[in-house]
């Protein structure tokens, strides 16, 4: 702005200023056609060479008679009429009348003329709502996020799939993938979308966190934990001499769908001993740089579908094509986070952190062949697949314990691959080979008869056991706990009465009961009467010398004409001592 016309302005200026009430818009009009230019254009340079006088400010400002607790109340009823897309549906002055009707809120306040007591009014609501930090526009506001790192190319990698909205491939043999048009394929259409849904495109997106490398599968059908598996196999070969990036990650961090923590893809990452990494829900942030890549893939690569001569046809040819794809974008675009393409970061990988991926069938076998249980025995080995293999130097096995073992992917010799776990929860894993056995099917490593002596080493248990013999025992050793065994000398040298708690304890008097007869009839028994014979030879037996043959028989046959009973043997013994028995007389 030249001299002449900063001096103008100031003149305007001075003469709005020396004005009276209502005449400064009069003077800005005529300065304003006097200098060419129009009303908003002349307060606009008046603004740059004059210095606006700042309004003095409230001595109550920044402050509100909104409780914070109050504020809170009326926060929470806004953000529940809040939608997803953060459209709010309840205004600050519905909220103000909700909550008033139903005495939650007074949000009054004193005014300083009257005195009285006057609602709160809305601006007032929303100035102190933004005061408080509270304002649905506030709460509404991304948590902060942190910057997450990885140590090297294949430390970590991430997996997303997504469906693709452009495109379906039709199942009849020939035709080329179809594109999803708005008009045909709209959320009023639903028939539309069902008919094509079998016939979808999914696509599974890696990405390495260090380097930024970009790996797309396409695969049929539905998110499920087979395609999963295919595509990360895939991008764990060697798939090309221009594209150098393959091998087995430390992690992978997935969403916590259904396919992602199935049963399929956890076998394969606890076979490889891959750490796998389930983030929370709702938080795609999490894995944000495989959210981008499948961005980058949407728009970098499937829009030129369209625009092919011969598009795909089926998903080898669509798979062919993102490879060509892929290929160019690693190894040409540079990424912005290290300066480099994402091949070239890659290739700073060492010796040490390249951990080489066993063959796609043996991954496949993986895949569906789950940790087993085995016992263990009592010579320290386990069964599996019709071998045998020891255990006596993993740490902490003991008999009759259940370890989990699968096989070994990364050889073919038969050896396996036992799973335990240390004090931080973290799985450790063993390699077993197969027990060597000579001709006769004896270990290689057995003791020979008569030769020499071998024994395990005590294991945790056989030591408790040791500690608690030599407790029992009161005794210093091993051998002097076998000796006081041995001697029968009593548990704990007799330290414990174990009936100390029963003489001890001091049982209560108990106040006796009536009660009321028990109409039960007890059943008679009855026996067969012995016979006069018979019951003779018993009583000799309990008389001996006392018994007077014909005399006592012809009085046992007098007062038993049918018979004696057994259970009076004992009153008859009674009598016979007593009293004589007298004969029967004629009468006549």
């Amino acid at each position: 702005m030249n001299p002449a016309m900063i001096e103008a302005l100031q003149s305007v200026a001075r003469a709005a200023e020396a004005a009276g009430h209502g005449q400064k818009n009069f003077v800005y009009q005529q300065a304003a056609e006097h200098m060419g230019m129009s009303l908003a254009t002349l307060h606009r340079k008046l603004k740059e060479v004059v210095i606006v006088k700042t309004r003095k400010q409230r001595s109550d400002a920044g402050t509100s008679q909104l409780t914070f607790d109050e504020a809170k109340i009326i926060s929470g009823y806004l953000m529940e009429s809040h939608r997803k897309n953060e459209k709010r549906l309840a205004s600050v002055k519905t909220a103000l009348e909700v909550l008033r009707a139903n005495n939650l809120i007074r949000a009054e306040g004193v005014d300083k003329n009257t005195g009285e007591m006057r609602p709160l009014s809305v601006d007032a609501v929303t100035r102190a709502l933004h005061k408080f930090r509270l304002h649905p526009e506030q709460l509404n506001r991304p948590t902060p996020k942190m910057t997450l790192a990885s140590l090297h190319p294949n430390h970590v990698w991430q997996i997303d799939p997504s469906l693709c909205v452009l495109y379906y491939l039709p199942s009849k043999k020939g035709e080329a993938l179809q594109v999803m048009s708005e008009k045909e394929f709209y959320k009023n259409k639903p028939e539309n979308i069902v008919r094509v849904e079998k016939e979808r495109v999914w696509r599974y997106v890696i990405t390495d966190h260090t380097s930024g490398w970009i790996f797309v599968h396409y695969v049929p059908g539905a998110e499920t934990g087979k395609n999963l598996v295919d595509s990360f196999i895939a991008a764990t070969q060697k798939r090309h001499a221009k594209d150098p990036v393959h091998g087995i990650p430390l992690m992978v961090m997935v969403d916590p769908g259904s396919a992602n923590t199935g049963a399929v893809f956890k076998n394969l990452c606890e076979a490889l001993n891959i750490i796998l990494q389930v983030n929370q829900p709702g938080q795609p942030w999490a894995k944000g740089q495989v959210e981008k890549a499948n961005d980058i893939v949407e728009c970098e690569f499937e829009h030129r579908i369209k625009l092919m001569t011969n598009p795909p046809t089926c998903l080898e040819e669509l798979n062919v094509a993102s490879a060509n794809w892929m290929r160019w974008f690693n190894s040409t675009q540079i990424h912005t986070r290290h300066n480099q393409t994402r091949y070239s970061a890659w290739a700073r990988i060492t010796e040490e952190q390249l951990i080489i991926a066993p063959p796609a069938n043996v991954l496949r076998e993986l895949s569906y062949s789950a940790p087993e249980p085995r016992t263990v025995t009592p010579l320290l080995t386990i069964e599996f697949k019709g071998k045998e293999y020891s255990v006596k130097d993993v740490p902490g096995v003991e008999v009759k314990e259940k370890v989990l073992v699968t096989i070994n992917p990364w050889r073919d010799d038969g050896s396996i691959q036992l799973i335990t776990l240390n004090a931080h929860g973290q799985k450790i894993i063993h390699v077993l080979e197969p027990v060597k056995k000579d001709d006769f099917g004896f270990p290689m490593d057995a003791p020979v008869l008569g030769t020499e002596y071998k024994r395990h080493a005590d294991s945790a248990i056989d030591t408790n056991r040791k500690a608690v013999e030599r407790l029992v025992m009161d005794a210093a050793t091993d051998e002097e706990a076998k000796q006081n065994r041995k001697g029968k000398k009593v548990p704990f040298a007799g330290r414990i009465d174990p009936m100390k708690n029963i003489t001890d304890t001091v049982l209560p008097d108990y106040i006796p009961k009536r009660g009321t007869e028990s109409d039960l009839i007890a059943p008679t028994i009855e026996f067969k009467p012995l016979t006069h014979a018979a019951a003779a030879k018993k009583l000799i037996a309990k008389l001996g010398n006392a018994w007077n043959g014909p005399e006592h028989f012809a009085w046992l046959k007098q007062r038993y004409p049918d018979g004696v009973p057994e259970d009076e043997l004992d009153g008859i013994v009674q009598q016979l001592q007593q009293v004589q028995a007298a004969p029967l007389r004629l009468i006549k």
